[in-house]
């Protein structure tokens, strides 16, 4: 059942971090794909709103030599995501956070201080550091950023994350790039039912069942990258995560059938006679 006050739903079923109202609830990330013009092809086909690049790949295109993916993109129809990915302790993330936000004022968003914030110091799985990133997003949000911190699916830490101050929450699926689809459903499902900010699922989703029954169950959004970058064809992953996506979510506000352990006629009985 939807609940009218929930941040979930509104008359206009609106998708707001913050103040900002977004079109769509697909974020796409730009990492592991072949080429720049494959990447740009997979945005377009997404029609995604947000798009998330490492702050430190956005160094590394320029040291050496590539087409940079900043300059080729339109910032006046997407917004830019930045975020603190291989940052291994809180004060390294902090730090990258900062030129996150230099970066966004030179492509034209100069009011954009959102970041999504990433401590990993597990190189071998790339789970998040809980401690270190509740430490980094309680600095953050006290210097006024928007703060989408990436987190294990732990209940307790996603309340503590929300109660100083973030922005939105974005439990892992399964690990990066693992396309091991929703490993954690159960906690994120508790998540999203104790959020009052807008839950979004982010890393290890594979295909588009998985993005879609993340929707169905209530998140407000849905993070992905290496589903589409590393598929055969990203352009068309990219536009089935967006219908995927975009289904999910009407499911959700039209609301399944209650399930039931005998079968139940769709046809009336009325004027059936019994044969002899």
């Amino acid at each position: 059942m939807i609940k009218e006050n929930s941040h979930q739903y509104n008359q206009k079923d609106e998708f707001k971090i913050a103040d900002k109202t977004f079109r769509s609830r697909l974020m796409l990330g730009t990492g592991k794909y072949k080429n720049v013009q494959e990447t740009i092809e997979s945005i377009e086909a997404s029609e995604s709103s947000i798009i998330t690049v490492a702050i430190r790949r956005t160094q590394n295109f320029k040291k050496i030599g590539r087409s940079n993916l900043i300059d080729l993109l339109n910032w006046k129809k997407l917004w830019l995501l930045p975020n603190t990915a291989g940052c291994e302790t809180a004060e390294e993330a902090i730090r990258v956070a900062s030129l996150g936000f230099e970066l966004n004022k030179k492509i034209g968003q100069p009011n954009n201080k959102f970041i999504k914030l990433e401590v990993i110091s597990d190189s071998n799985y790339l789970l998040p550091d809980p401690i270190g990133t509740l430490k980094a997003a309680e600095y953050l949000v006290s210097k006024n950023f928007v703060v989408l911190p990436y987190m294990y699916p732990d209940p307790i830490l996603a309340k503590q994350l929300e109660d100083i101050g973030c922005h939105a929450i974005m439990p892992l699926g399964s690990p990066i790039g693992s396309g091991q689809g929703l490993q954690n459903l159960h906690n994120i499902q508790i998540i999203i039912e104790n959020a009052k900010v807008p839950i979004i699922v982010d890393a290890g989703i594979g295909k588009t069942s998985e993005a879609n029954h993340a929707m169905e169950i209530g998140a407000t959004a849905v993070l992905l990258n290496t589903a589409v970058a590393k598929s055969k064809s990203p352009k068309k992953m990219a536009e089935a995560m967006k219908l995927s996506v975009e289904c999910g979510r009407k499911c959700y506000l039209a609301g399944r059938m209650q399930t039931e352990l005998k079968a139940q006629a769709s046809s009336p009985n009325i004027g059936i006679s019994k044969l002899i």
